[in-house]
């Protein structure tokens, strides 16, 4: 009689296995991991399946277009990126030959690198990365990462098209904020008058067009905002600032200010039980970047991003 030993741990995941895993995950498709790695889009298929299998979980959600990692797969990114690159820089089948490999090009909205980003990658720059940081507003960084001119965009939209490759980094929300001797007025005048009695107050935005105060408006109150910005300033830390001062009221992410409104320098002026949620994306162009720091520095993005 044949015996058959009982069933034991999962299998440990073998290195060409991890090297598809981490090519998939990175070009966000079977298709451009095949052509990057030399093999058949179904070799790749069959080897994220085996991988499914060995770890008992699914490291993909499949979509029309390409593929979005799960929760899995980001933490399983996180612990083999670094490593593998290394042995792949060691064995010459990297993009190795550089004692030092270049800086990373990093591109996003000047608020949320300042506040979020930067902070979070401070230890890999203490490791040795170096960053070049260019700030700005998305469509515009967007055209340069698919020029070349960075390696990775923090953008407030997913791009459209299939020339780059996103993943959701986070959500922000936003809030209706001003200064304490203005909101217990600006309180009165909303119950009394609705959001056009603000109409007459100065608003502080972050540009002409008011793009963050009329989405609030139309998610929120339901109607068009028909008033102009008293002061419009391209960095919302400057909006923060002002409204502070008490020059008047404005939207704002939540994460730019939660410290003025723990500390009573703000007031909410509503708090809507489906507030505005707007999510940021982490975008590169698809493939394996020529420097492997880019991929580092994805990577703590991404991690860092589940406490923001």
């Amino acid at each position: 009689m044949r015996h058959t030993d009982p069933p034991g741990p999962a299998a440990q995941p073998d290195l060409n296995l991890l090297r598809t895993f981490l090519a998939v995950y990175r070009s966000g498709s079977f298709t451009a991991a095949a052509q990057l790695l030399g093999l058949s889009q179904p070799t790749v298929t069959t080897q994220i399946r085996s991988l499914e299998r060995q770890t008992r979980r699914e490291l993909f959600e499949r979509l029309p277009r390409g593929v979005a990692p799960t929760a899995v797969a980001d933490e399983l990114a996180a612990r083999i990126a670094a490593p593998l690159d290394a042995l792949a820089a060691a064995t010459g089948h990297g993009p190795a030959g550089r004692a030092r490999p270049g800086p990373v090009h990093l591109a996003g909205p000047a608020e949320l690198l300042s506040t979020r980003a930067l902070p979070a990658l401070s230890r890999l720059v203490t490791d040795g990365v170096r960053l070049r940081v260019t700030m700005g507003l998305t469509d515009h960084l967007l055209d340069g990462l698919r020029a070349g001119r960075h390696d990775l965009v923090i953008a407030t939209v997913r791009p459209r098209g299939r020339t780059l490759s996103a993943v959701p980094l986070s959500d922000e929300e936003f809030v209706l904020v001003a200064a304490p001797a203005r909101a217990e007025r600006l309180r009165k005048s909303l119950a009394a008058g609705g959001p056009g009695a603000l109409h007459s107050e100065p608003l502080i935005s972050y540009a002409e067009d008011l793009p963050i105060v009329r989405r609030y408006w139309r998610h929120v109150f339901g109607r068009r905002l028909t008033c102009q910005a008293a002061v419009s300033v391209p960095d919302l830390r400057a909006v923060l600032a002002l409204v502070v001062a008490g020059a008047g009221f404005s939207v704002l992410p939540r994460y730019l200010c939660a410290a003025e409104l723990a500390s009573g320098a703000l007031v909410l002026l509503g708090e809507p039980e489906d507030p505005p949620i707007n999510t940021t994306f982490l975008v590169q162009r698809p493939g394996t970047p020529d420097n492997p720091h880019v991929a580092l520095v994805r990577d703590r993005l991404l991690t860092a991003a589940r406490q923001w």
